[in-house]
């Protein structure tokens, strides 16, 4: 399962963006969005500062 965005928390700041290894999140409105890419690594939920990012 992809990893998944909370969009109440998500600040905007994309540290998860360089963090992803396939390039899988990009950004909406300021806010973080997973793409079909993600390959359930998790890598981006240790780089969310204000754990927005969970793997559900």
């Amino acid at each position: 399962m992809p990893a998944k965005v909370d969009k109440q928390t998500c600040t905007g700041c994309e540290s998860c963006i360089g963090e992803c290894p396939s390039e899988a999140i990009k950004m909406d409105d300021d806010k973080a969005v997973v793409t079909d890419a993600c390959v359930d690594c998790g890598v981006c939920v240790d780089a969310c500062p204000v754990e927005a990012i969970s793997m559900e």
